[in-house]
């Protein structure tokens, strides 16, 4: 995503640098004029740069898009803490949750960079993949922070007639939608691997965006985000393309192999495995009840066969699928 914002900005002839933590592997990109490794097949525009130094990379900056795995935003970004100016904007496009502290990534971003508050941070999320995006097909995304001019500059910024951009107040909610998905979209995956059927997909996406929609209530997000763009939309587009890696990796697991065989053959960071324990740990917290996140976690951590997983999910207590409550709270 990096890579195709790159390519997006360019596009609208503005002056785009591109920096990595591993000075080879971009400068190898440069020379290719390709991104091999992560966006096989799409030539980089001539006017896209890549700068290699810590200390450059932010000068003369207005906007910086930061493109991290989340497990690895707080070193990247103390990396670059000395470096960075104090009053420029950040948009964050990482999907996921810090193991251990449980924070979003622009809850890290903050703490690292020592901000006293996240106004000058933003979230980048929807249902957006990649290679489409290469290939300018229609997209949408939300940008998301608190800051409502910071956002609609972005929105300006990133918006052209095949990538429209909306706004969203409510980054909680578009950060922990977009962090979640990513575990469904392994569940999908299983069942893509093992041949459930349609309808089961059906309830998992359904009863998916249930469950994440459950826990960001519970973190103070808003409902209405969970049926938008970075909600349903982005879980839906995740757990259906062939491409994502997420949906994938659980594919290959659906298919017989082992969880490290199934990594191993992934190109890059499957974000929902570490996103996983997180959330668990999340909804434990908040004494949230989730038991497909639960079913995935012993699936991909203790071991638990996954027709066992399965049939522990189909045969939990019956219930309702609207409480008594909620339906009195609507009416």
């Amino acid at each position: 995503m990096g890579t195709v914002l790159g390519m997006l900005l360019c596009g609208k002839n503005l002056h785009v640098k591109i920096w990595g933590y591993d000075e080879k592997q971009l400068m190898q990109i440069a020379a290719a004029g390709e991104n091999i490794k992560f966006l096989p097949g799409y030539m980089l525009p001539k006017n896209l740069e890549f700068e290699p130094g810590d200390k450059k990379i932010m000068a003369g900056t207005d906007l910086i898009i930061s493109a991290v795995p989340c497990q690895f935003i707080r070193g990247i970004w103390v990396r670059l803490k000395n470096h960075t100016p104090k009053n420029i904007p950040i948009v964050s496009i990482t999907k996921g949750i810090e193991n251990k502290t449980l924070l979003r990534p622009s809850e890290i971003i903050t703490e690292v960079l020592e901000l006293s508050d996240d106004a000058r941070l933003a979230a980048l999320s929807g249902p957006t993949i990649a290679d489409e995006l290469a290939r300018e097909l229609p997209a949408t995304a939300c940008a998301a922070g608190s800051d409502e001019k910071l956002i609609g500059q972005i929105q300006t910024t990133l918006s052209t007639n095949w990538f429209r951009v909306y706004t969203n107040t409510d980054i909680v909610g578009v950060e922990l939608a977009g962090a979640m998905k990513n575990i469904i979209a392994i569940a999908a995956g299983i069942i893509d691997g093992i041949g459930a059927g349609d309808n089961c997909k059906a309830a998992l996406v359904t009863r998916g965006l249930t469950e994440i929609t459950r826990l960001g209530m519970a973190c103070g997000a808003r409902t209405e985000t969970f049926t938008g763009l970075t909600g349903l939309g982005d879980l839906v587009t995740t757990c259906i393309s062939p491409t994502g890696r997420n949906r994938s990796f659980g594919e290959k697991i659906g298919k017989g192999q082992t969880i490290e065989q199934a990594q191993k053959s992934t190109q890059s960071v499957v974000e929902g495995i570490a996103t996983c324990e997180s959330v668990i740990e999340l909804a434990k917290r908040k004494n949230v009840v989730m038991p497909i996140t639960q079913a995935i976690y012993e699936v991909l951590f203790l071991n638990k066969p996954i027709k066992t997983a399965i049939d522990e999910l189909m045969n939990r207590r019956l219930k309702a699928e609207v409480s008594v409550s909620a339906q009195n709270e609507k009416a």
